[in-house]
């Protein structure tokens, strides 16, 4: 093995093209697009370059808060290792991650990258930037629109962003931020102490920061979303990196703390419709922590598979093992269910991104399938990534290995962008305000009458939806509240087994229709699986078999 390779000692799917052998994610991507984007050299660096990048940072190379120059100017920046900083530059101009739907591409482009891409610091770094370039792109004055280039790898230099949204004393509840903003000759500052979870605190040269102006009402509707760039007009540092958090996973984002005193800002669009703004911008994050999480769970799935591929037990490969197949099956079977779901919410986001205050019906829908897909593929990478560190068995469970740092990056994904208890809140306010259940129904009705193939599955999932649903708008006040995750958990479910459903029709294999009986057995159901899974799972894990393979169409 060359010395360039050595990474391949520690992890058995390292040098793989991590979009080429993934035949399930090309065949879905045909279905919701009518064909497959050209992401092969990011698949290549992605299985490479990067994924060695990842595991280095994590464990060797963290950002470091550098607060005074060696001239005794206080600078509050960040230093990444010059091999983050070149994965970055990269990611930005060669594989032009946030460009596409601004300049011609689709966001099926965009999240399909960062799905490839699969660590979530890095990932977030180009998230943030994007929710930046958004923001500015739709509401943003023309000043601020020129600055889209230089954040989606256009423009000759590289300009990093940041959504600053959190505080302490709410966290979630972005109504009690005690961030000012303030009008001073002529202009806009802003004063408070402290966004407290603030991703590219010392890298960005320009971040998105809710600030209530003076004199506004309290609660979220009182917010402005206003633009705050790290220099000020005398090019000194406009804000204050009070410490960056010393995390468990996600290192390759530094995370911190950010004070303002005075700050020079500039509203994005109109002041008073701040939250509006924020909670669009919430909606490109929520998709992108949706694809971070499919992509680590695809990452932990091939060093498990191909793991079970080399490594004996009691006289057989993992792989030719019955329980082994088994927990293969279930985690192929988590992983392509919530992949078609998170797809789905990329289509309806695709459909109506461009939306403005007041919204359509199809903006409200997109924003309720955000919400169920991110809490569902979050917790299916938190269960992926935990069942292979299983199957590794004590070899997972050591740094040394990707397994034990892919676990810990799964297990901020149920976190980041609003924990399952705010997502099944926002649905029930998108349910009760704009009725988007009611178009979530009749579009998965519409679905369901064009199918050839598994429709007594598509019953099964549609009655489990409605049960749902009856259940929670039967009740009010605390008790819908109380219900609301449940309900969340129930319509994932459902709409992944029935968008399975409308891929295997849809582009006519009966491989996502077999997948699909095998969610709706396991996840709406609630059972074993059937012994003739067996066979499917043999089928789909055949010794010496590369995973490419697994698009052969199994028997029912």
């Amino acid at each position: 093995m060359k010395t360039d390779e050595f990474y391949g000692q520690m992890s058995n799917s390292y040098g793989k093209n991590h979009f080429e052998i993934d035949k399930p994610f090309q065949l879905m991507l045909r279905h919701f697009t009518g064909g497959v984007p050209d992401l092969a050299s990011l698949g290549a660096y992605a299985g490479k370059e990067l994924y060695e990048l990842a595991d280095y940072v994590d464990k060797t190379a963290r950002p470091r808060l550098v607060n005074w120059s060696i001239n005794g100017e206080r600078v509050d920046g960040v230093w990444l290792d010059p091999s983050e900083r070149h994965a970055l530059q990269r990611l930005f101009k060669e594989f032009a991650i946030n460009r596409p739907p601004y300049r011609g591409g689709t966001w099926f482009d965009h999240y399909a990258s960062i799905y490839l891409i699969s660590d979530p610091g890095i990932a977030c770094i180009l998230t943030v930037t994007n929710q930046t370039a958004f923001a500015l792109y739709k509401y943003g004055d023309r000043e601020q629109k020129d600055l889209v280039g230089g954040m989606i790898g256009e423009d000759a230099e590289v300009k990093y962003g940041a959504t600053w949204f959190t505080e302490l004393q709410g966290g979630s509840d972005l109504g009690t931020n005690l961030v000012e903003a303030h009008q001073e000759d002529g202009g806009w500052q802003i004063d408070g102490d402290t966004k407290y979870f603030a991703s590219d605190a010392g890298l960005a040269d320009y971040a998105l920061v809710t600030a209530r102006p003076k004199g506004a009402p309290a609660g979220a509707k009182g917010l402005g979303l206003f633009l705050v760039p790290r220099l000020n007009s005398a090019h000194r540092r406009n804000f204050s990196v009070r410490r960056l958090k010393d995390k468990s996973a996600t290192a390759s984002v530094p995370t911190g703390e950010v004070e303002f005193h005075g700050a020079e800002a500039k509203p994005v669009g109109d002041v008073q419709s701040g939250i509006y703004y924020t909670m669009e911008n919430l909606m490109v994050s929520r998709l992108a922590n949706s694809f971070g999480a499919l992509g680590i769970a695809r990452k932990a799935f091939l060093e498990t598979y191909y793991y079970a591929q080399k490594r004996k037990a009691f006289g057989k490969l993992l792989v030719e093992h019955p329980l082994v197949q088994r927990d293969l099956l279930d985690m192929e079977t988590y992983i392509e269910g919530s992949l078609a779901l998170g797809l789905k919410a990329v289509g309806q986001f695709q459909k109506a991104w461009k939306d403005v205050p007041p919204y359509t019906d199809a903006y409200h829908y997109a924003r309720l399938l955000t919400h169920i897909a991110k809490n569902a593929t979050a917790d299916m990478a938190a269960y992926v990534t935990k069942m292979a560190m299983e199957l590794l068995g004590g070899l997972g469970f050591l740094n040394e290995y990707p397994i034990e740092r892919l676990h810990r990056e799964a297990l901020i994904t149920p976190i980041w962008e609003g924990p399952s208890n705010i997502q099944a809140l926002d649905m029930l306010e998108v349910m009760i305000k704009k009725n988007a259940h009611l178009t979530l129904m009749d579009d998965m009705r519409a679905l369901q009458d064009e199918f050839v193939e598994g429709r007594e599955t598509a019953v099964l999932a549609l009655k489990a939806m409605e049960e749902a649903l009856t259940s929670l708008t039967s009740v009010k006040g605390d008790a819908a509240q109380f219900g609301a995750k449940d309900a969340l958990n129930a319509l994932g479910h459902g709409i992944a087994t029935i968008m399975l459903l409308s891929i295997g029709n849809g582009i006519g294999t009966r491989r996502f229709i077999s997948i699909s009986r095998l969610y709706a057995h396991r996840f709406i159901e609630g059972k074993p699986y059937p012994p003739e899974s067996l066979a499917v799972a043999r089928k789909l894990f055949a010794v010496d078999e590369p995973i490419q393979d697994l698009t052969e169409n199994p028997s029912k």
